[in-house]
């Protein structure tokens, strides 16, 4: 059995406590990550490799040319193909995009999407469609998709059930706890999300809370083990 652990994490450009987001991300022991709100500006490339070296990890693609969402993986990965995608943007709003990879594990393929969604309903419904289309268009068919971020809503709405047409909750199949993932202060709201192909199979959605997610960022962040194949 081939088993993939996908952790999804906000770090707020590193704002907090930078040490504690790469022992954070390096103790879920992942062999793939989607984050968000990665630096973006000065310097960004060398902040994503030191963020990746720190982890344990090597940078799979994105970052500032996908508006903060950065994949890493381990070196057990193998990357097929990547591809970064700006989505349409909106005056007075943040640039949004999507990173997204086409990737092996142990002979395993899969594909996986990072996204950080628009705080306002309108564009966030618009960029999910967006999302959808960019996936389409890259991944092959055969291959099962993987879709997680900070999608800035809440289950039950809209965008959630976009997501949910082309993969299955995570935390909703598989998860134990209450899934909050937003904000570490005021813990009450589960807007960071997984979608997973219905073709691979969940085994356990975490959301980690450690001493250290207390300090590193304003997000928990949400690990998932899913069987390829």
């Amino acid at each position: 059995m081939t088993v993939l652990r996908l952790l999804s994490y906000n770090i707020r450009s590193l704002r907090d406590d930078e040490d504690a987001v790469t022992r954070v991300i390096k103790a879920a022991r992942p062999n793939v990550v989607l984050i968000q709100e990665a630096p973006r500006f000065l310097r960004w490339r060398s902040t994503a490799a030191r963020i990746a070296r720190r982890s344990g990890l090597i940078v799979v693609g994105g970052g500032g040319s996908a508006a903060g969402n950065l994949l890493l993986s381990g070196l057990e990965v193998d990357r097929i193909a990547q591809r970064d995608v700006l989505l349409t943007r909106d005056r007075r709003l943040h640039q949004r995009a999507t990173s997204m990879a086409v990737l092996q594990l142990a002979g395993r393929r899969f594909a996986v999407a990072g996204t950080h969604l628009d705080l306002e309903e309108a564009p966030r419904i618009r960029h999910v469609g967006e999302l959808h289309a960019a996936a389409a268009a890259f991944v092959p068919p055969e291959v099962p998709l993987i879709i997680g971020g900070d999608m800035n809503d809440d289950p039950g709405s809209t965008v959630w059930k976009s997501l949910e047409s082309h993969g299955v909750d995570a935390w909703a199949a598989s998860g134990t706890g209450d899934g909050i993932t937003s904000s570490v202060a005021l813990p009450r709201r589960r807007i960071d999300g997984v979608f997973v192909d219905p073709r691979l199979s969940l085994i356990s959605t975490e959301v980690i809370n450690t001493p250290d997610v207390q300090i590193a960022s304003d997000h928990r962040p949400l690990l998932v083990q899913i069987e390829l194949g």
